[in-house]
């Protein structure tokens, strides 16, 4: 699938696959757990064998390792078969910095340049005090349009193809000097995470900015296999879905929308009966069913898990269908309000 209008001046060959690769828990973690780095290679190079060969990464996933790990998977690839997305932190978009931890990456990567280099979160307080304790930084944030020229000076040096941002909401993206710049707006998007549609998806549509979507299956609530809240992991139950009280780490202190979630799982559970098609295989055909979504990330830890996300992409959801999963949904999207900021309290929202 094309974005959905041309990159702003940039090569033609740069066209996203329908599908990308959501690399998060690569190199393993304290949240994700062990991944090891055989796993990686076979997903990596099993991924690029059925055409999908976008790879997303940032410098926060893992401490670095999520790069380091796609980069050695890549390596033995040929390079202009694919496509590298990664991010950097708002606390790094200083323009010196941005250059540092620019070049870091491209180590990390063993790469010449990235194909599409994105600010992670929006630069201001809240989201760069997730990131940093610094006093200094977290008072006197990096200016955007710095970054931005800072970004344009690496395009120029040809360590980057293009830049975007991520985790942008409208209010944002206004505040850009010269949207023609943004590549890219990556966006949380899956049926139990529609704020976008509020008015981020339109801006976008009305200005041009392709979207990326990423937590297609809600890290793995989404797929029908869990049956209770309880079920959940514990550190999958941090969203404002569930109750902060008692969830480990959870940040936004807020009493959820536990009732109204289970009853939107068990609604798109019975479409799943009626229609024969899977939870997880409707989540994702429901977001590629969006014609402003360019790319779908799903992340996957097994060869298994990759060719069930990549069948999900081949049949279009029936109209029909997709109506239905709006219906199940939509009530829960009003409850929780124009927020994408998923793991804050609504009021503490990084992305405006």
């Amino acid at each position: 699938m094309k974005f959905v209008k041309k990159i702003k001046k940039e090569p033609m060959d740069l066209v996203l696959p329908r599908m990308g690769l959501g690399c998060w828990s690569f190199g393993g973690g304290d949240y994700w757990g062990e991944q090891s780095q055989a796993e990686v290679e076979k997903v990596v190079h099993g991924a690029v064998d059925m055409g999908v060969n976008y790879f997303d990464t940032a410098e926060a996933y893992n401490d670095g390792r999520s790069e380091e790990s796609l980069g050695k998977a890549i390596k033995f690839l040929k390079r202009d078969n694919v496509f590298i997305g990664t991010k950097i932190n708002p606390a790094n978009c200083y323009p010196e910095l941005i250059v540092e931890h620019c070049e870091a990456s491209l180590k990390r990567l063993q790469a010449d340049y990235i194909d599409i280099y994105m600010i992670h979160w929006p630069i201001q307080a809240r989201s760069i005090g997730y990131f940093s304790e610094d006093r200094r930084v977290v008072d006197n944030p990096p200016s955007l349009i710095s970054a931005l020229e800072a970004l344009g000076r690496l395009k120029k040096e040809g360590k980057i193809r293009c830049f975007g941002v991520s985790n942008y909401a409208k209010n944002r993206l206004l505040e850009v000097p010269c949207i023609d710049e943004i590549s890219v707006n990556q966006l949380p998007y899956n049926l139990l995470c529609r704020a976008a549609e509020f008015d981020t998806i339109p801006y976008c549509l009305q200005n041009g900015v392709p979207i990326i979507s990423y937590m297609a299956l809600l890290q793995g609530i989404l797929t029908g296999k869990y049956h209770s809240i309880e079920a959940i992991p514990i550190w999958r139950r941090r969203t404002r879905h569930f109750n902060s009280k008692g969830t480990l780490h959870s940040r936004h202190g807020e009493v959820g929308f536990e009732d109204k979630t289970l009853s939107c799982l068990a609604e798109i559970h019975k479409i799943s009966n009626k229609t024969g098609i899977s939870m997880a295989d409707l989540a994702i055909k429901w977001i590629i069913s969006n014609p402003a979504i360019t790319c779908c990330l799903a992340g996957a830890r097994t060869i298994d898990q990759l060719q069930k996300n990549i069948n999900a992409t081949k049949i279009p959801l029936d109209l029909e269908i997709k109506t239905a999963l709006d219906e199940a949904t939509e009530g829960l999207m009003g409850e929780m309000g124009n927020s994408m900021d998923y793991y804050e309290a609504y009021n503490a929202n990084r992305t405006i």
